[in-house]
């Protein structure tokens, strides 16, 4: 892997890597998707400016045979990131596994982002289908990093299960609402040992910082970045907000006080001199 901005100075102050299974380990922990961009020219410059180690590819949605014409993975340079397929509309758990043992055939690569969706309209993972296609995985060899509510106890029973990473939505997929509720995140994190990415919902940089300085091990995101303004400037802050949340969860914010506290303590001031006689 080459070296981001962000490495260096993370590398500085000494962070851990992020781990994922056994024998992928990552200095950035931000994770981007490749959909939605207005072309595969600026997808490649956008993964290229957030810093991103590992990229996610809707395998159902990107051209695979090459006699059919260019297709995404021309654009994404696999010395350089770590591809990532996933389920992504997968409704069952047959096509959710399918999809992941074509994407192994074809990619050469165990890493699967699993999705078992509950429905069209609101992308929440289906909990029952999520279980079970997550176990199928993980007995098949694969390195299962899944996709689920913020429940902590479906956290817990994916864990258990194997998952290599539990990812739980911050909020509805492509909604941009950020974490809306951080205290189910927080108790995950209490509760397994395997990383907790938050992914899915996210809208802003400030989204992306407040993930991390919860504890969260990354974040992953996609629409946050294509669907902004400015895709490439959005991309430079989601891997400053990431970095900058990191670094400030390892430092330990202060304690939040009703009153104030002076930053200058009054102990030890030199009184004032009255006025001369």
């Amino acid at each position: 892997m080459q070296p981001t901005m962000s490495q260096a100075d993370q590398s500085h102050v000494g962070d851990s890597p992020l781990r994922i299974g056994a024998d992928i380990a990552m200095t950035s922990r931000l994770l981007v998707g490749t959909g939605k961009y207005a072309s595969f020219e600026e997808t490649a410059r956008a993964l290229e400016i957030s810093g991103t180690e590992m990229v996610t590819v809707a395998v159902r949605r990107v051209n695979l045979d090459p006699s059919k014409g260019e297709s995404l993975l021309d654009h994404i340079d696999r010395d350089r990131y770590h591809l990532l397929p996933n389920t992504a509309g997968c409704y069952d758990v047959d096509s959710a596994v399918r999809t992941a043992r074509l994407a192994r055939e074809l990619l050469d690569t165990p890493l699967v982002k699993l999705e078992v969706l509950g429905d069209p309209k609101t992308l929440l993972p289906d909990p029952i289908g999520t279980l079970e296609a997550t176990k199928a995985l993980v007995d098949d060899g694969f390195t299962v990093m899944v996709y689920c509510s913020d429940d902590p106890r479906m956290g817990v029973r994916l864990a258990e299960l194997g998952a290599a990473a539990v990812m739980p939505a911050g909020s509805p997929i492509g909604s941009g609402q950020g974490v809306l509720n951080p205290n189910a995140i927080r108790i995950l994190m209490e509760l397994i040992d395997v990383p907790v990415i938050v992914d899915a919902g996210v809208g802003t940089a400030s989204d992306v910082a407040l993930c991390m300085e919860l504890g969260a091990e990354g974040v992953l995101l996609n629409t946050a970045i294509a669907g902004a303004r400015e895709p490439l400037r959005m991309a430079a802050a989601m891997r400053d907000a990431c970095a900058a949340g990191r670094q400030a969860h390892l430092a330990g914010r202060i304690p939040r006080r009703l009153y104030a506290n002076a930053s200058s303590p009054e102990e030890g001031l030199i009184e004032e001199a009255g006025p001369r006689a």
